[in-house]
């Protein structure tokens, strides 16, 4: 059996402004001491089970230039580059359908690119499972987190416990709750973080894709049929921005039938603010994240990325996030990391767009 990724490599990384900007988001960045770039640690984490030549990357076309020089082992004929935004469901459904044509009933990691992942063998038994099961019927199977606290930044899965098995059956898909009902997940038992990464067989999502989003599956078509001819680009461009903007989620997931959840235990993170250093690196004794050349007194629970370019000095302060780059400083309070895209707003207003 043939086992195939696709990892979406799309997103511009708001929250980590201002390293993350428009021409180099945040799955480009490398953020942990060894160096290596989010997408970069995308890909070698999954070489254990899928060969380089079955790993495909939904990408925007302004990314293509970074994803060639940070992973040139990947095929040029599988970097897909979007023309624009459309969401993941698009993406998805060309994906799928681009491997269906080589075998059908191909199996699929769907993933994002720039979460990190501390046991990588565990997550390799967990894809290993999901595939499994994948194989038998038409299940879609979605990697599912054990809550370790009450985060109100993730959707949740409701699943029904079964005794004897490691897949269990999907209630439903919850979005964003607020403190109060993540607390009431938590401590039920019954919930998992959602994380974004689906497993099923192309065939499997194609069906499901044209059951409950027949536009989009329609709208598909000449695109697949020109892949692999000198008038792929031109068509694609002309009829990717046609295809209706949906998330998998929405468009196909909260309606399916044989949805499956696997509970994950590898040390996932997605990476999604600036608090996120503090969890994926170590601190030092008061809890403080130092990046960079850091002078500091009388300072806890800080998260400080420099830029080499000057010493940061810091006294007496606490619960603070300082990012320095050469054009842009961001200082804020920790409780306000997910809300950076205020400040974005405001550089946009103002036309400040070389800080995008």
């Amino acid at each position: 059996m043939k086992y195939t990724a696709v990892i979406m490599a799309g997103g511009v990384g708001e929250r980590f402004w201002p390293k993350s900007r428009q021409h180099c988001p945040k799955q480009f960045l490398s953020l942990t001491a060894d160096g290596e770039t989010m997408i970069q640690k995308t890909v070698k984490r999954l070489l254990p089970l899928v060969k380089l030549e079955d790993i495909y990357l939904m990408t925007n076309a302004d990314y293509l230039s970074l994803v060639h020089e940070q992973l040139p082992q990947i095929p040029e004929e599988n970097i897909l580059a979007e023309p624009c935004p459309r969401n993941t469901a698009p993406a998805i459904g060309l994906a799928a359908s681009l491997i269906a044509r080589k075998e059908q009933d191909a199996v699929m990691f769907f993933l994002p690119s720039d979460h990190l992942i501390q046991h990588e063998e565990k997550f390799i038994s967990a894809l290993q499972k999901a595939a499994q099961a994948a194989l038998q019927g038409e299940k879609l199977i979605t990697l599912g987190i054990q809550p370790t606290y009450p985060e109100t930044g993730y959707g949740y899965i409701h699943y029904r416990k079964t005794s004897g098995d490691d897949v269990f059956p999907v209630e439903k898909f919850v979005e964003k709750p607020n403190l109060p009902k993540a607390e009431k997940y938590l401590h039920s038992g019954e919930y998992l973080w959602n994380s974004g990464m689906f497993i099923w067989k192309a065939s499997s999502i194609l069906e499901n894709i044209r059951k409950y989003m027949p536009d989009l599956f329609q709208g598909l078509q000449p695109i697949v049929k020109a892949y692999h001819t000198a008038q792929f680009e031109e068509i694609l461009y002309q009829q990717f921005p046609l295809l209706p903007s949906e998330s998998i989620d929405f468009g196909v997931m909260e309606k399916a039938e044989h949805i499956f959840t696997i509970r994950g235990d590898f040390g996932w993170d997605d990476v999604g603010s600036w608090l996120a250093l503090e969890r994926i690196n170590p601190t030092d004794e008061q809890h403080n994240y130092f990046d960079g050349e850091i002078i500091s007194s009388d300072v806890k629970n800080c998260t400080v990325s420099g830029n080499g370019k000057k010493i940061i000095a810091m006294l007496g302060v606490e619960d603070l996030v300082v990012v320095d780059t050469k054009d842009a400083l961001l200082i804020c309070h920790k409780q306000q990391t997910q809300e950076i895209k205020k400040i974005l707003a405001q550089l946009k207003e103002n036309q400040r767009f070389e800080l995008l």
